[in-house]
């Protein structure tokens, strides 16, 4: 089968349309590196373009109708966007799904310590990563530390030019020879991926100390802090930890207003530092952090802002946990979507009842939007070149992922494929299929298999990624560009039913 490549189907005016949609699409990259972050993008986007938010409505018990947009976020992490149709709900949504987690590294909840004079952040990796390709680059802090009172402390250091970054240690090749001999897989354990965040012990002058509580002292509230927790700590073990961790907290006392215990309610990823940057001589590419799966996430965002003029109704779900299972209260395998259906079907005109619910989930149609592997000349040997994705081939489709003999998969029905192709020609869409792999090699999941569940047609599709889930991951701005007509041609003409 001949494969087209979308960069030699465009004109002048695409071209720019391709760099716009780039340009955006790495600013949306470089303000969602963690799926708190990208709701709040999000939201600010949909809120711009009319959207309403869908507790509001119920509290109103406003009616909706035909053009009603309505978004619903959940736990912060999750997020629903409407479109209404002209048909009732029961007759099924067009889908749009996807996910905005990536792999990173999570602090733990007791994680600040000192050893040999280096204050340290312990972690747990997130996903599926290769856990040496985190040591000796630069990482930044994100998210959120919640205190007792309610208070909440966004963190973000590490991106701005004048932010301080961070960084995991690395042996060096003149004492590596052991290290060297082992598995890729064991170069790098998993407690080894410690954050080193500091090296300056906290020193206070004695007088100083004595002052600390005194009206009159100079000392800052993070020096006041640190002061007070050597002395509650040398109380309470006769021991004192080390004063570079000391400094640390009296830094961060200062700057957010938080005492070592606030860890204990933080969620704070480790990401790579810096933006998303053009690639290649040509910047046909786009080199960044979080591709999978921002790349399908931010398209499909996108394309139901841009539809118009539905018949079916338009959904696009934006989860969190796909690369831990979509498992969780902001999963997919959570009832939130669910939920929000019903609380939908109950603001229109024919009402909510069960039969009709499951009718609507049962009759809808998705898209399930995840990457796919991208051919990669420099290790062929582990794909099946007749059945693989490549960078510029336009939208890719997976009939299947799962793993050896499709195992854990969402097999699309040939049918539905059928009506997505005469779709898709009818608007142009360049797009391909592929596999994750050989057989005996390739494995994925999404989150197909789950939506699946209600007896809906569902489909993988998505973008080809290079370096899927390294710190920095590659995609084509072509495929961008198809993805999103892609989505807009899905939403405005996709009306199969099921016999």
């Amino acid at each position: 089968m001949n494969r087209k490549n979308a960069w030699t189907t465009y004109n002048a005016t695409q071209l720019k349309a391709v760099e716009k949609l780039s340009d955006e699409y790495k600013a949306f990259l470089d303000n969602s590196k963690t799926e708190r972050e990208a709701i709040d993008t999000i939201v600010n986007e949909v809120e711009a373009a009319g959207y309403r938010e869908l507790n509001t409505l119920i509290g109103s018990k406003t009616k909706l109708k035909k053009g009603d947009k309505i978004y619903s976020v959940w736990m912060n992490k999750s997020i629903i966007i409407f479109q209404m149709g002209s048909e009732p709900l029961e007759a099924g949504l067009n889908i749009l799904g996807a996910h905005i987690d990536s792999p990173r590294l999570d602090v733990k909840q007791n994680p600040l310590y000192e050893d040999s004079g280096i204050a340290y952040l312990d972690t747990h990796y997130y996903g599926g990563i290769k856990k040496y390709q985190y040591v000796t680059i630069p990482l930044a802090i994100h998210g959120v530390i919640v205190k007792k009172d309610g208070t909440t402390v966004q963190l973000n250091v590490g991106e701005d030019e004048d932010d301080p970054v961070f960084f995991i240690s690395d042996l060096l090749i003149h004492l590596a020879q052991d290290q060297l001999g082992k598995k890729a897989s064991n170069v790098i354990e998993g407690e080894a991926l410690d954050l080193i965040v500091g090296n300056r012990p906290f020193v206070i002058e004695s007088d100083e100390k004595e002052k600390a509580e005194k009206k009159n002292s100079k000392l800052s509230a993070g020096e006041q802090y640190a002061i007070k927790a050597e002395k509650d700590e040398k109380a309470a073990s006769g021991k004192v930890s080390g004063a570079v961790k000391r400094g640390i907290m009296a830094i961060l006392n200062d700057l957010y207003g938080i005492e070592e215990e606030d860890f204990l309610s933080a969620e704070l990823e480790i990401v790579p530092a810096g933006k998303a940057r053009d690639a290649g001589f040509d910047r046909s590419m786009i080199l960044g952090y979080g591709h999978d799966d921002r790349v399908c996430a931010f398209p499909s965002m996108k394309a139901i802002l841009e539809a118009k003029n539905l018949k079916r109704t338009a959904c696009c779900i934006l989860v969190d946990k796909e690369e831990i299972g979509s498992v969780g209260a902001t999963g997919m395998q959570s009832r939130f979507f669910e939920n929000a259906v019903a609380e939908l079907m109950n603001l229109t005109k024919e009402g909510f009842n069960d039969l009709a619910l499951r009718r609507c989930l049962a009759n809808s149609c998705m898209l399930s939007s995840d990457v796919s592997a991208a051919f990669d000349p420099s290790y062929a040997g582990s794909f099946e070149k007749k059945n693989a994705a490549f960078l510029g081939g336009g939208l890719v489709f997976n009939k299947f992922t799962g793993a050896r003999g499709k195992s854990g998969s969402n097999d699309a029905n040939a049918e539905y494929i059928a009506e997505i192709r005469k779709a898709f020609d009818k608007d142009g869409i360049v797009y391909h299929t592929s596999e994750l792999g050989k057989v005996d090699v390739g494995g994925g999941g999404t989150i197909a298999y789950i939506l699946a569940l209600y007896g809906m047609n569902v489909i993988d599709s998505g973008v080809a990624v290079l370096n899927m889930h390294a710190p920095w991951e590659v995609i084509s701005k072509a495929d961008l560009y198809e993805a999103k007509r892609g989505y807009v041609s899905f939403l405005q003409n996709m009306d199969f039913r099921n016999e």
